[in-house]
Order: structure tokens, then C-alpha cells, then sequence
């Protein structure tokens, strides 16, 4: 498998971690807002050893989660990229696309600009089919990221998170899809 390339967009570069990416990552996993849909936020040794699986994921795959900076600063704001589910449900074994930004960087777009890029790749270069995502239901904000990067939801297939407590309130999920053209 081909080494994962950057990937340029008008006004974000994806690329591999760096050492002055691991700070600012543990910062935004330590967020209350940005972590509101996830069980807890992560300790900076829980982001670190993240970065660490990511970067493995890559040398793996040829894909991965890529570091996102603004092209205007260089400022690193957070993740956009594929990776494997560690679980198992029904519609693994997948390809999954997801995304986490600081909060400092909603509302401008940067997710679905970003997201459409990763699709791109994924399906043209690494030659995927399809390519799901997932969040907790209540997690409205990155639905309408899957929405518009032409991901559709069939209520068939939202699950309940098996790596979650049966009465963990982010049990309940939904499943996005979209299929190469």
C-alpha cells in the first residue's frame, strides 16, 4: 500500500503528526465541548498513546487520521481522516471517516472540506467501495457534517454501541454511508 499523501484543500493541510501536534491534541481531548459526545474526555497520556495507534494506522494501511492545519497559520485544529472500527458489529469489518475539531474552529466549514478531500482519497487512491461514520444520536452537529459530504442514513442500520454500557446514554448510535462512484 502506497504511503498516505498530504491532502491540500482551499484553506486546510492534512498531514502526518508531528511532536508539536501532541499538546494542542490533548487540549482539544480535554474539552468538555468537543468531547461531549464521546464517553470522557482523555488524559494526555490517553491522546498521546491515540497519536501513537493513528501513525501505526498509516504505516498499516496507507490511510489514517490526519492532522488538520489551517493553510493561512499553520495552527493544528484537530483530526479528518479514515480509520478501522476496533469493534465489532454488523456492518464490520469498515472503513470509517471521522473528525475532531476545537471547538474555537466549528461553523466554518472546515469538517466537510476537509471530509470531502479524505472521501476523495479513500475512494480514488486507496480504492474503497464504501466508507461509513458514526455518532451518538445526539451528536446533531457532526449528522449534519455526514449530511453534507453526501453521506445518507438508512434508520435500519443505527446500532447500539457495543463497546458502551447498556445504560450508557451514548449507547444509542446512527450509521452513515456512502459508496464510490
Amino acid at each position: 500500500m502506497s504511503s498516505a499523501p498530504l491532502i491540500k484543500t482551499d484553506r486546510l493541510l492534512l498531514r502526518r503528526w508531528r511532536e508539536s501536534d501532541l499538546h494542542p491534541f490533548a487540549e482539544l481531548n480535554q474539552d468538555e465541548l468537543v468531547m461531549q459526545h464521546f464517553p470522557n474526555p482523555l488524559t494526555h497520556e490517553e491522546s498521546n498513546a491515540m497519536v501513537e495507534r493513528i501513525e501505526k494506522a498509516f504505516e498499516e494501511n496507507g490511510f489514517g487520521l490526519y492532522a488538520v492545519e489551517l493553510n493561512a497559520n499553520e495552527e493544528f485544529i484537530g483530526f479528518v481522516g479514515l480509520s478501522v472500527p476496533r469493534f465489532e458489529a454488523a456492518f464490520t469489518p469498515c472503513v470509517e471517516i471521522g473528525w475532531r475539531l476545537a471547538h474555537k474552529h466549528w461553523g466554518y466549514g472546515y469538517a466537510p472540506e476537509a471530509a470531502e478531500a479524505v472521501l476523495a482519497d479513500g475512494f480514488a487512491r486507496v480504492g474503497l467501495k464504501e466508507i461509513v461514520s458514526m455518532t451518538a444520536t445526539s451528536n446533531k452537529n457532526s449528522m449534519r457534517v455526514m449530511e453534507k459530504i453526501g453521506m445518507t442514513r438508512k434508520t435500519e442500520d443505527d446500532f447500539l454501541h457495543p463497546s458502551l454500557a447498556d445504560n450508557h446514554p451514548l449507547k444509542p448510535h446512527v450509521l452513515y454511508r456512502i459508496s464510490g462512484s
